[in-house]
């Protein structure tokens, strides 16, 4: 069986006018397999909320256009490079992320090795990959369910153990913010530890679906503006939170920091919220005497040491129930856009 020669692929082209940007290409060229290279016939795609910002304008790292898009996929492969050792054909494979961040702390070269802003992406239908740059799938998962990890799961994860010696333990304390994607990893990686779980959310039907997924305690923001304060009364002798992660950026950190616990750590993953005129100061880390550290995904030492966690819990992403196909690659753009989803909204490939 011959190997194709071209991939159908969607690209951001300059300009970054929205989703309009986006542009499908029937026939674009695949590359010539080097030595250390993969094959990836890939399966299925899962959108983050960076993948809304880069045609919007609103990404703050590197990005080198046109690129082909996003940066979490499943997928077999098809044929390697004649010194792989890591994989073989026939392999079922994630992709890593910073395809530079292999173990240990993120480096300046491994920023610029973002899949879908730096380098070329997941969403065509076969890609090449450097093997460093690919991780195992968890057997437990289908290719939907493993497309969603590369990202949100692994930023999750690195938030919860990314410190050692602030790693989460049976009996932390943990606060998620919402029912994005990290945060809904978050609530499952937290829960399966036995760690004590407190989400906030907007509605009460979401708080039944966070509760289903092993939060303890569900704060409505909206009706409890002083989130912060109330999440702190639920934990032991109101000392605070042991593990916060931060997705709405500057509009939320105020209250993070009221809940947060002395020597607690606050992680920042997000900037859901903009950027207002008024928010904390450096000194309020000193104040709450607290950990605050900003993180970018994590590394494919730690993507693995998480899927074998997922393996042994049977941890089952939150994927939205509608799956969209390649060809409605905008569409699905657009219903996470209008945020009509629940869970990881996930492109089916093949």
């Amino acid at each position: 069986m011959s190997l194709p020669t071209t991939t159908a692929q969607w690209t951001i082209e300059e300009g970054q006018n929205g989703f309009d940007s986006l542009k499908f290409d029937e026939s674009a060229e695949i590359p010539e397999l080097g030595d250390h290279d993969c094959l990836v016939k890939i399966d299925a795609v899962s959108l983050n909320y960076r993948d809304l910002a880069i045609p919007h304008g609103k990404y703050p790292f590197p990005i080198a256009l046109p690129v082909v898009p996003c940066s979490d996929a499943s997928g077999k492969i098809l044929a390697t490079g004649r010194r792989v050792n890591r994989f073989k054909k026939g392999d079922e494979v994630t992709t890593l992320f910073n395809q530079g961040h292999i173990a240990g702390p993120l480096t300046p070269r491994a920023v610029g090795t973002g899949l879908g802003g730096a380098l070329p992406g997941t969403l065509r239908k076969y890609g090449v990959f450097e093997e460093d740059g690919l991780v195992a799938k968890p057997q437990t998962l289908s290719a939907e369910e493993a497309s969603t990890l590369s990202c949100a799961a692994v930023t999750a994860w690195n938030a919860l153990y990314g410190l050692q010696s602030k790693a989460l333990k049976p009996g932390d304390v943990v606060l998620t913010q919402g029912t994005g994607g990290v945060s809904l990893f978050a609530v499952q990686f937290a829960a399966a530890a036995g760690a004590t779980v407190i989400a906030t959310t907007s509605s009460e039907e979401k708080a039944k679906k966070l509760k289903d997924l092993g939060a303890h305690h569900v704060i409505n923001y909206k009706s409890n503006p002083n989130w912060g304060e109330e999440a702190k009364k639920l934990t032991g002798e109101e000392q605070g939170v042991d593990h916060i992660l931060e997705v709405g950026g500057p509009t939320t950190m105020a209250q993070s920091l009221n809940a947060i616990k002395i020597d607690g750590v606050i992680s920042i993953i997000g900037f859901l919220g903009g950027v207002p005129r008024d928010q904390p100061s450096f000194l309020d880390c000193l104040n709450h005497i607290c950990i605050v550290r900003g993180i970018l995904v994590g590394s494919r030492m730690q993507f693995e040491k998480m899927n074998r966690a997922i393996d042994a819990k049977k941890i089952k992403p939150v994927v939205d129930l509608r799956i969209f196909q390649f060809d409605e690659a905008k569409d699905a753009y657009q219903y996470m856009w209008d945020q009509k989803h629940f869970g990881k909204v996930v492109i089916r490939v093949d």
